[in-house]
């Protein structure tokens, strides 16, 4: 479904060719309102990529056998297989992706019908049917590997932010990641000749480990575009009847999710809309942002061939959204297989009230090490990710000191707990044994 440009294999290379050939109809990262609500908002980047990342962020975890077996064999997203090689490149400096982040693609749980993020997706994809006469084109099987400039530039990332670190983002080389919003495909599509579609897939970002936090996750976007005689004769000039019909747009969805709710725009900034807006409801005694929106930066349409349109977009987080209308407590319960978790959703079936069946209680474990200049939380999350897998409920800084010598000490409490079953204090000290280890010789820290 788009161009990609050069990576560092002609395996890969075809790869992309055959996913921008196979996609068929059937992003954004805009706004905390995603899964990942504590990140700031993504705010311009050159085409030049960042330098490799230190040893620390290379090295591999612990490959557990969940782990080694998702990686047997080639996934397959939109008729293309996707093989561990394309994705997991352990001689290439630049590459950080583990193979706990590997076994995620291809599952695609948005595609599930029964599934609650499924469910979801598709009662945004009934709104939009019944008020767009089937207007909006719909891609949900976009491959999650992408170009640089596709996943930053094209969306006038700026090219110092943060999110282009490898701290942040899944390197597959220097000129490709894994997707970390679904806007990734925003120009791409534009060039296509596409003026109203809806874009739904996993994203990824390497990120902190607690009950909303997950480094693959579910995002849409949505994308409309105006042409000058749609707002000539409306007394407005294009911005303002884009801005106008988006929020008339987004009221209405809100609607359809969360029944007759109070809601309240808020400004604020994203890079790649102006004037852009967070849409809160007033729902359980709360105040709570749904999505994150605006009128599309002109730069963008410019480049894609929009001179003179005007257009708005908007991005939300699925398993955000999920997990208030069904009641789900842990992200981590929907990549679970099972049946007491699955069979309790049916397609067609929104809001339905997950009904816990887990009872375990959290085995806590604390760790304390003198930090040095190059540690970052997301790198002892990953190291923790990469040998606990799902096991780990949360990593949280606890207590942290600064001594005369000028030695700074992090103390972290790691959770561990099974949504489904109980854990053993043998498997739990191990993991937690081998934590240490690693984190003590990939990030170079001392323990105490």
């Amino acid at each position: 479904m788009r161009s990609l440009i050069r990576s560092a294999s002609s395996r890969l290379l075809r790869l992309r060719a055959r996913a921008r050939a196979m996609a068929t109809p059937s992003a954004a990262r805009f706004s905390p309102s995603t899964s990942n609500p504590a990140r700031p908002p993504l705010p311009r980047f050159l085409p030049s990529a960042p330098p490799p990342p230190p040893a620390l962020l290379r090295a591999r975890p612990l490959r557990t056998s969940a782990a080694v077996a998702a990686a047997a064999a080639a996934v397959e997203v939109g008729g293309v297989k996707i093989a561990r090689e394309d994705v997991v490149k352990e001689e290439d400096p630049t590459n950080n992706v583990p193979d706990t982040i590997y076994s995620k693609i291809g599952l695609q749980l948005h595609r599930r019908d029964n599934h609650p993020l499924g469910i979801l997706k598709n009662t945004i994809y009934d709104y939009f049917d019944k008020n767009f006469s089937g207007n909006f084109n719909k891609f949900d099987d976009l491959c999650p590997l992408v170009s640089v400039k596709q996943n930053f530039d094209d969306v006038l990332v700026p090219a110092d932010h943060v999110s282009r670190s490898y701290n942040d983002t899944y390197y597959v080389d220097a000129q490709t990641v894994l997707r970390c919003h679904t806007s990734a495909h925003q120009a791409e599509l534009l060039r296509d000749g596409h003026t109203h579609f809806l874009v739904t897939g996993d994203v990824y970002r390497r990120d902190s480990i607690d009950s909303t936090h997950y480094p693959c996750f579910h995002q849409m976007e949505g994308f409309r575009v105006f042409s000058p005689d749609e707002w000539s004769g409306s007394g407005m000039d294009g911005t303002a009847y884009a801005a106008a019909d988006l929020k008339k747009t987004l009221e209405g969805l809100a609607k359809h999710l969360f029944g007759a709710v109070e809601m309240r725009w808020v400004d604020t900034y994203f890079p790649f809309t102006n004037p852009s807006f967070e849409l809160e409801i007033y729902f359980q005694d709360d105040w709570l942002e749904v999505l994150g929106c605006g009128v599309t930066e002109q730069e963008i349409l410019k480049n894609n061939g929009r001179t003179d349109n005007v257009a708005w977009a908007f991005g939300l987080g699925l398993e955000r959204l999920a997990m208030v209308l069904f009641d789900i407590p842990d992200i981590r319960l929907f990549w679970s297989n099972d049946k007491r978790f699955t069979s309790q959703f049916s397609e067609g079936k929104l809001g339905v009230k997950f009904k816990p069946f887990s009872k375990f209680p959290p085995c806590y474990k604390d760790m304390s090490f003198w930090i040095n200049e190059e540690f970052t939380e997301n790198n002892l999350c990953e190291v923790v990710r990469g040998i606990a897998g799902d096991l780990v409920e949360e990593v949280k800084l606890i207590d942290n000191f600064t001594n005369k010598k000028g030695m700074t000490s992090h103390c972290y409490r790691i959770a561990y707990r099974s949504m489904e079953r109980s854990l053993t204090d043998e498997e739990i000290n191990d993991m937690q044994w081998n934590v240490r280890e690693e984190v003590q010789n990939k990030l170079k820290v001392e323990l105490r």
